[in-house]
């Protein structure tokens, strides 16, 4: 059977051939209905992977269960390694995500007691790119690590559990938001500053300064052991404490936070672990930091982590020669098609749910800046693949010309010569709290990933 007799296309329909034909009719019934399996481990590790740390631990924990070597850096990157058959000399095949996803993180002196409410609050600093009127009202769990001055550490995941309590940034009432919000822009209408959680109300009794921020940190100390000044060596992260659902009447779509980037993430780790034996060794690489421009020591530019696992594996070889000689899968999402605001999408050239995984050749904004732009020799090398596996894929690019853009770590890859591609499913209302995947999609990932590593 021809690529296109699999896709169920003629000759004359070929030129359109990635679109006309979505997913669902490519994909066997037998593939469907793994794909609804695949789906339910997924929403697993995202209700239990919010956090770049927690993804990091859940990759650990499954690595581990199916005994394939892991090394990892920091607590917030990680590679899962499989020798292959060929030589490291000849090339390696890594397909990198990223487990870092935008949300609020408390400042280092976060506790402050409002008089005026009666509150205590935390105040944050958010991370990544996000809207911030979506962060406002929503129920918000917090995870994380506290560092003791003593070194102990007090890790937290509260506001998952139904018993546990959850925290929320207040918003003002239709009622009175006419000068302060309405008449603004829409990024005006709420402040960076004004990202504030509720943390409690009730005061200590006593003729004291501060009695509500007093109950909390004596609540702090009673349940977790912690004083105020243990807040400045802490990572504490206020994520969406919603979980991950089926959505639709015919629950073919996911709803859930982090699923930029951790679709790709899931996927490409399942894809390793399936793995035998491949013909070249095979990385599955996951980094941190990608959403504040992967700076860090455990981002995607830190490319120490990258050369020390080379070297470990064969500590005479070339390190430029098997960069040159390596090919690379950006595992990154792109922006599916948004029914109510299409005019941004330059629609022959825009992604959209279930039509199966997409291939980005290149991203950036304005004339193609800060971006990698995959060579036609690859971009046909990965197409042949993705047709002879029978894979739906799609292509797709961030927005029409000139309305915005966006980038990924391929470009930090392609800097060492390798060939690198962005290679990842279509996500609905990206970087929101509450973001839409096409079941469809993600499993078309994993079988790309599978077949990549593979080759």
């Amino acid at each position: 059977m021809t690529p296109l007799e699999a896709l169920g296309m003629t000759e004359k329909e070929s030129k359109y051939a990635y679109k006309r034909k979505s997913a669902w009719e490519i994909l066997t019934k037998d593939q469907i209905k793994k794909a609804f399996d695949f789906s339910e481990e997924y929403k697993k590790f995202l209700n239990n992977a919010k956090t770049e740390r927690e993804a990091i631990q859940e990759i650990k924990k499954i690595a581990k269960k199916h005994k394939k070597k892991i090394i990892l850096n920091r607590e917030s990157e990680a590679a899962i390694v499989l020798l292959g058959k060929k030589p490291i000399s000849e090339g390696v095949r890594i397909v990198i995500s990223h487990v870092d996803s935008p949300r609020l993180d408390l400042k280092q002196v976060p506790l402050f007691e409002d008089s005026e409410s009666n509150l205590a609050l935390f105040e944050t600093h958010y991370y990544g790119g996000i809207k911030k009127f979506q962060w406002v009202t929503i129920p918000l769990a917090l995870h994380g690590v506290v560092v003791k001055k003593d070194g102990t550490k007090q890790i937290f995941t509260l506001g998952e559990d139904e018993k546990d309590p959850i925290f929320s940034v207040p918003d003002i009432l239709p009622h009175l938001s006419h000068e302060v919000q309405d008449t603004k822009k829409m990024s005006d209408a709420i402040k960076g500053e004004s990202l504030d959680i509720i943390v409690g109300s009730r005061p200590v009794k006593g003729d004291i300064k501060g009695k509500i921020k007093a109950a909390i940190l004596d609540k702090l100390h009673e349940d977790y052991g912690m004083i105020e000044e243990d807040f400045i060596s802490a990572e504490l992260e206020a994520v969406p404490a919603f979980k991950a659902r089926d959505m639709g009447f015919d629950k073919s779509l996911i709803g859930a936070y982090g699923q930029d980037d951790k679709s790709c993430a899931f996927t490409s780790l399942k894809a390793i672990i399936d793995l035998n034996r491949p013909e070249h060794t095979a990385i599955s690489l996951f980094v941190d930091k990608e959403e504040i421009g992967s700076e860090g020591n455990a981002s995607a530019q830190v490319i120490t982590f990258l050369r020390s696992i080379i070297k470990e594996l064969d500590p005479n070889v070339d390190m430029d020669g098997v960069m040159l000689k390596s090919k690379v899968i950006s595992a990154d999402v792109n922006a599916a098609v948004t029914p109510n605001y299409t005019e941004v999408f330059e629609l022959k050239n825009a992604s959209s749910l279930g039509n199966g995984i997409v291939m980005s050749k290149y991203t950036g904004h304005g004339g193609k800046y800060s971006a990698n732009d995959a060579s036609a020799e690859y971009v046909a090398e990965i197409r042949t693949m993705l047709n002879k596996a029978k894979i739906p894929w799609q292509t797709g690019e961030l927005g029409k010309v000139g309305k915005g853009g966006g980038g990924t770590v391929a470009k930090y890859f392609s800097r060492l010569g390798m060939e690198v591609i962005d290679l990842g499913p279509a996500v609905m209302s990206m970087h929101a709290p509450y973001e839409v995947t096409s079941k469809a999609d993600v499993y078309s990932s994993y079988l790309a990933y599978s077949a990549f590593l593979k080759s």
